[in-house]
């Protein structure tokens, strides 16, 4: 990394952080309004994130914020005159200016999205995998992947109807670790859990069917793939049938259900408490 002041808001070299919050020119949209293409970067927002994005596959190519989060990043890059990765230092009010509002965490980092990977490719070493199908919120998106890495589970695949979890709210959310949880799609949904099946899963279903069997009794399987849905419709028939048992959450006080991450995350639990997650 190489330190470059930047004083002027409409500099070029700060391009690719402007309008964050706007919703037809943000530089992380893969597709544009209307279908045209986009920029597909990716942003990682505060130190933490940023560490993880420099741990990742998702190399940064440039770095914008403040000095003294500058200062914070020293002990995990080298700062080097010649290097190609230019940390741009700026004040405050011109990083808000760029951006498009106030940055409270004081420095972005971004990088070209990579290839993506397959779903051979993630499954290939993985024991405990979460599937995703229509779930459409960025930070519940963000929250699965948190969730993922602090419990011990390998990968995320992505049904039908899934938002972009490397837009920026997914990634701040998750603290940078859809940056290090190997994900892929899922092309043809859902015959394609064959796939899955075939690297020999075992694929449970999350629901609130009272006939489905308690989450306890189906997470010891040695490879388990569980199924999320989205908030409100769940998952869609055709998948629950295409799976190899359902699991519910016992519940109390007529709750139905729990929001899609919690959800998860108690499926996530479970599975490592029950000791069969490195068997």
């Amino acid at each position: 990394m190489r330190v470059v002041d930047i004083e002027d808001p409409d500099d070029p070299r700060v391009d690719d952080f402007r309008d964050l919050s706007s919703a037809d020119r943000r530089p992380d949209l893969p597709a544009m309004p209307g279908g045209g293409r986009g920029r597909g970067l990716v942003i990682a927002e505060g130190v933490f994130v940023a560490q993880r994005m420099i741990a990742s596959r998702f190399a940064p190519h440039a770095f914008l914020g403040v000095g003294r989060r500058l200062d914070e990043l020293v002990g995990h890059i080298r700062v080097d005159p010649d290097a190609p990765a230019p940390f741009y230092r700026v004040g405050a009010e011109v990083m808000a200016q760029i951006v498009g509002f106030h940055l409270n965490r004081g420095v972005l980092g971004v990088a070209r999205r990579p290839a993506a990977l397959g779903v051979d490719e993630v499954l290939a070493s993985s024991r405990t995998v979460v599937i995703l199908e229509g779930v459409n919120d960025h930070e519940n998106i963000g929250a699965i992947f948190r969730n993922a890495a602090g419990l011990g589970v390998d990968a995320v695949l992505f049904g039908a109807g899934c938002a972009d979890p490397l837009y920026r709210r997914s990634v701040r959310v998750s603290m940078g670790h859809v940056l290090l949880v190997p994900f892929a799609h899922v092309d043809g949904w859902p015959a394609d859990l064959d796939i899955v099946h075939d690297r020999g899963f075992t694929t449970v279903a999350l629901t609130p069917d009272a006939a489905a069997v308690p989450l306890a009794e189906a997470v010891d399987a040695p490879r388990v793939a569980f199924l999320v849905g989205a908030e409100g419709p769940g998952l869609s028939a055709a998948t629950m049938q295409a799976t190899t048992r359902t699991a519910r959450i016992p519940m109390s006080r007529g709750t139905d259900s729990l929001n899609v991450a919690t959800a998860a995350a108690i499926a996530f639990y479970e599975r490592a408490r029950s000791g069969t997650m490195d068997a």
